[in-house]
């Protein structure tokens, strides 16, 4: 985001852009397009195309400023918008989180007629509430609690969480944004159904970053490393089980323009396995990020297939 933009202006500069692009969605909801590629995932299939929730709920991994905007554009209305949206566009599934109010804009979205199938975000002992007001096809533990607790020596909780996920009868995942993780699972032997697997590593700590840069950003800055999309995908690739790919476009740090998207989704897919997916989140604000990531990879897997 470039430093001459206020907040206020860009608030301004978008307000008129997101109407009318709400408006164009509306306007051809009647035509729903096919359903994009799916792979089988347990009893169920899922596009390979998956509509995540970051966005939504204000975490860019950008700037503060850019959270807060999020946050104030996606009203409840909003977010069923986007998700009839993804519908409308071919995607059957959504990556959630076990929080108040994703969980109160999914009741609003399928009142309305919804029928996304949700792969759910949570760790701790929250299982059986997340089975009973999400009704999700699956289940991963959080992502930076897996790091954190595989850092602490607690990867037992982790496996706990696993085991009271398949106590529940829907698919068992392990969110991390760190290969070496996935790999130590693997080699455990837990029985776990797929991996979400962030393609960058950007939850390492102040000293690991030291040692590797010889200096620590900011906060609340991220590092985004071009080596790392091809570690995760190694590891990707090893592994028989389902992988979620997310973080493709390096929370927005590669969507600088229509065919820079385009590519970034391009090396994903060619990098991954035929039977994983890529979770995407959509901010459909200044522009239909929606029909437009559908129609990327529409083409892409159109073009290898």
């Amino acid at each position: 985001m470039p430093h001459r933009f206020s907040r206020r202006r860009l608030l301004a500069s978008g307000a008129a852009a997101g109407s009318l692009t709400l408006a164009a969605r509306g306007a051809a909801s009647s035509a729903a397009a096919p359903l994009l590629p799916t792979v089988r995932f347990g009893e169920h299939r899922v596009t390979r195309l998956i509509v995540g929730s970051n966005p939504f709920y204000g975490f860019s991994h950008s700037v503060p400023v850019l959270d807060q905007i999020m946050v104030e554009w996606n009203t409840p209305e909003r977010v069923c918008q986007t998700l009839h949206a993804c519908e409308q566009n071919g995607i059957n599934t959504y990556q959630g989180n076990a929080r108040e109010r994703s969980v109160s804009d999914l009741a609003r979205f399928r009142a309305a007629g919804g029928q996304l199938q949700v792969i759910s975000l949570a760790a701790g002992d929250v299982v059986s509430q997340v089975v009973g007001q999400v009704k999700p096809i699956g289940i991963a533990h959080h992502g930076e609690n897996t790091d954190r607790l595989f850092r602490e020596g607690k990867f037992q909780e982790v496996h706990d969480f696993t085991r009271r996920v398949r106590q529940a009868g829907v698919m068992v995942g392990v969110s991390t944004h760190q290969p070496e993780n996935i790999a130590r699972i693997e080699e455990f032997g837990w029985d776990v159904d797929f991996y979400m697997g962030c393609v960058y590593n950007r939850t390492r700590t102040p000293d690991q970053l030291q040692a590797l840069l010889g200096d620590v950003p900011e906060p609340p800055s991220e590092v985004y490393l071009r080596g790392d999309p091809a570690r995760m995908y190694a590891v990707m690739r090893q592994t028989s089980k389902v992988c979620l790919a997310f973080k493709v476009l390096a929370a927005g740090r590669l969507a600088s323009s229509f065919r820079a998207v385009e590519q970034a989704l391009r090396v994903a897919f060619q990098s991954i396995k035929p039977s994983d997916c890529v979770i995407v989140g959509m901010f459909p604000r200044f522009k239909d990020e929606v029909a437009e990531n559908a129609g990327h990879v529409r083409r892409i897997l159109a073009a290898a297939s």
